[in-house]
């Protein structure tokens, strides 16, 4: 697409602070962000740059989802839509794709993948909704195998949520445990094998028979066999581990807080105090927490 989609933007002036805009008033902002009468940053930018920017934005609203608040979540989906919208305007100058192309490409796999509601399929459960889906994705994107399906698992994804989406994967050609025994049996496995690992590779490096750098390689192999076990464990339990340990590090974050605050009461620095001091003022912060003592 050539230089031509600059002729047709408003002037500046045109663009004013008002309560409400159409779809087409922020694809004609971006527009002209990115001209040559717009905004330095924004013409910088590329798809690479800005793919932190898109991670972050899509974080901040599912932190709006939890917050349930939903005026700071319709803050939060306009920056997510915002980010959409970017790279669509990069790819029209490019004269890749647009908008509508975006529009069009998310309409036609909605109804392609639904074929349940729009095509001969039967699907009744949520369950049998999602194996529908799967299947119509498997067809669309000419995935033949298994090993391909695990493999379109986004590697840019957080590392427990694809350990969670492959083990899932992996489960639909009953490559799984039974039930939630299997992985919680191989949890204490791996633990086993670190304690393991950790002796041996004192002895080999003391001999030299192995680098430190191996060592560290091997062990860190041993603990992520141990993480994707605890996923697996997790996924049997039906729960999320992505977001147990966001809940889990959100708990600590308080918790901790509220413990600082409480040493300060009682005229001590958490610097000069030992673990055992900190560990019962700890205590106290749960007990106060399960007690519902604390705001």
């Amino acid at each position: 697409m050539s230089q031509n989609w600059q002729d047709d933007l408003p002037p500046a002036d045109s663009f004013i602070i008002k309560d409400h805009y159409q779809m087409q008033e922020l694809l004609d902002i971006l527009a002209f962000l990115r001209s040559d009468r717009g905004c330095p940053w924004d013409r910088a930018q590329t798809h690479a740059t800005l793919r932190k920017n898109m991670l972050e934005e899509a974080y901040e609203a599912i932190d709006a989802v939890d917050s349930g608040d939903p005026a700071r979540l319709c803050d939060e989906l306009g920056d997510v839509l915002m980010q959409v919208v970017f790279h669509a305007q990069m790819a029209r100058e490019a004269g890749s794709f647009d908008m509508n192309d975006v529009i069009s490409a998310i309409c036609r796999k909605l109804i392609s993948r639904h074929t349940h509601i729009f095509g001969d399929d039967q699907a009744a459960t949520p369950e049998a909704v999602i194996d529908t889906w799967e299947k119509n994705k498997r067809k669309e994107k000419g995935l033949h195998s298994q090993s391909q399906v695990l493999t379109d698992v986004p590697r840019s994804l957080p590392a427990l949520q694809r350990s969670y989406k492959v083990q899932q994967k992996a489960a639909q050609v009953g490559f799984d445990w039974d039930d939630a025994e299997g992985p919680r049996a191989k949890i204490s496995e791996e633990l086993q094998e670190i304690g393991q690992c950790l002796a041996e590779n004192q002895q080999q490096v003391h001999s030299g028979d192995l680098t430190p750098e191996a060592a560290d390689r091997r062990l860190a192999g041993e603990v992520g066999d141990l993480l994707f076990s605890v996923v697996n464990y997790a996924r049997h339990l039906k729960v999320q581990p992505e977001m147990a340990l966001n809940s889990t590090t959100e708990k600590f974050i308080r918790r901790f807080t509220h413990l600082e605050e409480m040493v300060r009461e009682h005229g001590h620095d958490l610097s000069e105090m030992s673990l055992s001091e900190m560990d019962r003022f700890w205590d106290q912060v749960k007990q106060e927490e399960r007690a519902g003592l604390q705001p």
